[in-house]
């Protein structure tokens, strides 16, 4: 009987999380969305629900979900509030989070542009540092080069 408790218990807690995590993907696409119309952008949206945006598309290689690159951004949230920033970060994207590794390979070397995540593309429900759970993140990139 107990086992029976907790297995209805558990899938409560699973259903509840899923439906909150539904939730969030509306209104992280209306958030960006939102962001998109407020700050006059041209963005295009992928079938995974990231907004990316190209100021410049670059010319030279062009990465993959599992190239090394090196990356000048500032990421921030739809407020304005800035989490991070680097003149020159180097990384394999295999360890990024999934928006930065679907958005950096739309760009080529020289590419600059922006970076809109939903949180289903960062760290869902996890807060991290000063970004609270379930947000939206914004990065500005330039991808400096494919290593």
């Amino acid at each position: 009987m107990k086992y029976i408790t907790f297995a209805l218990v558990l899938s409560l807690f699973v259903s509840c999380s899923s439906d909150d995590e539904k939730d969030y993907v509306t209104l992280n696409d209306q958030e960006i969305t939102e962001y998109i119309a407020k700050n006059n952008l041209n963005a295009k949206k992928s079938s995974t629900g990231l907004y990316y945006v190209i100021e410049e598309a670059g010319t030279g290689t062009q990465p993959n979900a599992a190239s090394n690159v090196t990356v000048a951004y500032k990421g921030y949230l739809t407020d304005g509030t800035v989490f991070d920033e680097s003149d020159s970060y180097k990384t394999d994207l295999v360890n990024v989070i999934p928006g930065w590794r679907e958005g950096i390979a739309y760009f080529k070397e020289g590419g600059r542009g922006k970076l809109l995540i939903p949180s289903h593309l960062a760290y869902r429900n996890e807060s991290v540092g000063t970004i609270p759970p379930y947000a939206v993140l914004v990065f500005d990139i330039n991808l400096i080069s494919v290593n």
